[in-house]
């Protein structure tokens, strides 16, 4: 152990000595929709990054395309690079795919394959990963998320009351399906969790500009302090006005689908955003999720980490401006599924576990197998 942590600058001194991938298509207890889409299942694409008798392991929510891009391209880049230094490994992929373009299920196989590497190299050096990334933070702040338009208003406010239980100091319920309905259904919930816990809503896009606007105004009689996507994130002039405009108190966020570095830049130059958010398994894994932190230190803006918690939870405690990570009901409930070792709230918040190497996550092959698809 020694040995590798004095050398690892040194060159490729702990190369990488295989991946393997594996996706798995796990079906929902029931469709669920949200203003734009709808879904009956997840495909969580899983890798472990090799380095001798040690393994990192990483994973994504993308179609299996992923897993493909992964096997036929970034493993032959990756192999035999350093293990301790995750960074070039990065490099390497992202000149991999110039032709294929570093968006959709290609950055999310290198957000996958970033994430491995990442918690390889703390095993390796025998750390956590909140100690790797020297984290600012002990601990962050989490929401409950799902609250999905198909829900009656029996399974809202069940979903509503389990976080409210669980001690989670805000609740997030999608919006856009029936935007004549949506007040009601704002107002609802309000009622379910009382007024001690934050609301947010989330339009995914899908309200025209002037729409949102007046939506706004309504929600904001319920106390809604967050409007996520209120319009796609591609209007960053829509986004803008919403920011302006909006209801003193209630913050615009946007940032889930920024596929590379450009489209956080973007977003904060047009100074769309009052909190952006970032994707660790979709933006490019921990490293690009660092680079976004820095930018946000840069604005003075926080960063919110979208789905995939029990990675954004050792992430975010490398980011100076991190404001909360997203509990996300069907990520919950994956994660609980494929993996040992998963972190649930405490008064509120995931506090990363810095006496195990990693991100301490350990896949749970046998659970998973009845889903796996390739």
């Amino acid at each position: 152990m020694t040995d590798v942590a004095s050398a690892g600058t040194t060159g490729s001194v702990a190369p990488v000595t295989g991946i393997d991938t594996a996706a798995y298509r796990i079906p929902l207890d029931e469709p669920e929709s949200d203003g734009t889409l709808s879904w009956s299942a997840t495909t969580l694409v899983v890798v472990r990054v090799r380095c001798g008798d040690e393994s990192g392991l990483g994973y994504t929510y993308a179609p299996a395309a992923a897993a493909h891009i992964i096997d036929d391209t970034l493993s032959q880049v990756v192999t035999g690079l350093n293990a301790l230094a995750p960074g070039a490994a990065w490099d390497a992929m992202a000149r991999a795919l110039r032709n294929q373009g570093l968006r959709g299920p290609a950055a999310a196989a290198v957000s996958a394959v970033d994430v491995a590497l990442w918690d390889l190299k703390a095993r390796l050096l025998d750390v956590s990963l909140a100690a790797l990334l020297e984290g600012c933070h002990d601990s962050i702040p989490a929401y409950g998320s799902g609250g999905f338009t198909n829900f009656d208003d029996r399974e809202l406010g069940t979903q509503l009351n389990s976080w409210a239980e669980e001690g989670l100091p805000a609740v997030k319920i999608k919006v856009g399906t029936d935007p004549d309905d949506d007040p009601r259904r704002v107002a609802f919930a309000r009622r379910a969790i009382g007024d001690g816990l934050g609301l947010f809503v989330d339009g995914n896009g899908a309200f025209a500009r002037k729409q949102a606007l007046a939506l706004a105004e309504e929600f904001a009689g319920n106390g809604v302090s967050w409007f996520e996507e209120p319009v796609s994130s591609d209007d960053l002039d829509g986004l803008r006005l919403l920011r302006d405009r909006a209801p003193a108190g209630m913050e615009i966020a946007a940032g889930e689908y920024g596929w590379d570095l450009t489209h956080f830049r973007d977003l904060l130059r047009a100074e769309a955003v009052d909190c952006l958010q970032a994707d660790i398994t979709r933006c490019g894994g921990l490293t690009v999720v660092l680079r976004v932190g820095a930018l946000c230190d840069a604005e003075n803006i926080d960063l919110s980490s979208h789905c995939a918690p029990q990675l954004s939870a050792h992430a975010l405690t490398g980011v100076w401006h991190s404001r909360h990570l997203e509990y996300f009901a069907d990520h919950v409930r994956i994660e609980k599924l494929a993996f040992d070792g998963v972190l649930t709230p405490v008064d509120g918040a995931l506090h990363p576990d810095r006496t195990r190497p990693g991100h301490g996550l350990l896949l749970r092959e046998e659970a998973l197998e009845p889903y796996r698809i390739c």
